[in-house]
């Protein structure tokens, strides 16, 4: 059996979906899917139930033995979120229970971290899941710190010979597009947000350059299909014997215009792009470069050959967002 928490949200709605075309008959999704839209996420899987997070862990006491794996993609994933106490309950504490439950039960486990957790970038994008190393970073949001929280304890874990599960893995996610992304809100990807302004006539907004090293539009990013990243897990959950924590990106920035001229390319159109100040509140906060270091996960034994942008944005916009049926 296998649990996938966050199972009806974006990055893990792709991994039921790729597990069931593994033949995967045996997953149990874990999420709360409210009163929007993000059931139809899940609506084509085969699934063998739905769990509420509040009953996963007296679920998972009746099963112990029979969990071969748990992909922990669950947590409050906005970066504007304030709330601090509901922020560390589902991203720390619920986390840490649960990875104490696959350290008893023996079930791999592999997690959601987040390139959030670099901050500014200034230290660089350097994997190193060392004590030393995590010190030093100072993440600007409260959901990158609860992230790097997580990954520090772990890591504080396996410095002291602490058991852990059989197999672990914290992924540190870049910016992730692609399918079922579509709940999100303001959240969604920058490429879908594009594609929806593109469809509406109007022309692509990106937020105006606040520092004099970057043009207008030049900010740059590590974006990334989600279709590479559930890859990625796909090989980590067939390759029991590599654990640790690992950078989840092309390892290419690219900037936000590029990315604006991918989509309209994709969806065959000619570029027209305005700018727009970045907000105040967001400013001072805000990141103008980040790129994956992959150097680890390639020692590691990693060979995946990573969409490049303009690949991936098409693929998202042709086979998903064009269609009437956008969905996995």
């Amino acid at each position: 059996m296998i649990i996938v928490t966050g199972g009806a949200g974006f990055i893990g709605s792709n991994i039921v979906a790729a597990l069931e075309a593994r033949g995967e008959t045996e997953v149990v999704v874990c999420d709360s899917l409210g009163e929007g839209d993000k059931w139809r996420n899940i609506a084509k899987r085969d699934l063998m139930g739905i769990l509420p997070p509040e009953s996963l862990f007296d679920f998972l006491e009746g099963q112990r033995g029979a969990i071969d794996a748990v992909f922990h993609m669950g947590a409050i994933s906005s970066t504007t979120a304030t709330d601090a106490d509901l922020v560390v309950a589902n991203n720390v504490n619920f986390s840490l229970k649960l990875w104490e439950w696959c350290v008893l039960a023996e079930a791999r486990f592999i997690y959601a971290s987040s390139a959030a957790t670099y901050g500014g970038g200034a230290g660089g994008f350097d994997d190193d899941e060392s004590v030393d190393a995590l010190r030093q970073l100072r993440p600007l949001n409260l959901y990158g710190w609860s992230k790097h929280l997580f990954d520090r304890r772990i890591a504080r874990l396996n410095a002291e010979g602490q058991p852990t599960p059989p197999q672990w893995a914290g992924l540190k996610f870049f910016n992730v597009f692609g399918p079922n992304e579509y709940h999100k809100g303001p959240m969604r990807s920058v490429a879908h947000q594009l594609h929806e302004q593109i469809s509406a006539g109007d022309s692509v907004r990106l937020f105006r350059s606040h520092h004099p090293d970057y043009p207008d539009g030049g900010q740059m990013r590590d974006f990334v299909s989600v279709d590479d990243c559930v890859d990625i897990m796909m090989w980590l959950f067939d390759t029991p014997d590599v654990s640790g924590l690992y950078n989840l990106g092309t390892g290419t920035a690219c900037s936000f215009a590029d990315l604006a001229e991918a989509v309209y390319t994709a969806m065959g159109s000619a570029p027209n792009i305005e700018f727009i100040d970045t907000p105040e509140e967001i400013r001072d906060k805000y990141q103008y470069f980040t790129q994956a270091n992959m150097a680890k996960l390639r020692a590691a034994g990693c060979s995946h050959e990573f969409r490049s942008l303009e690949d991936g944005v098409a693929e998202y916009v042709q086979d998903f967002l064009d269609q009437t049926d956008p969905y996995r």
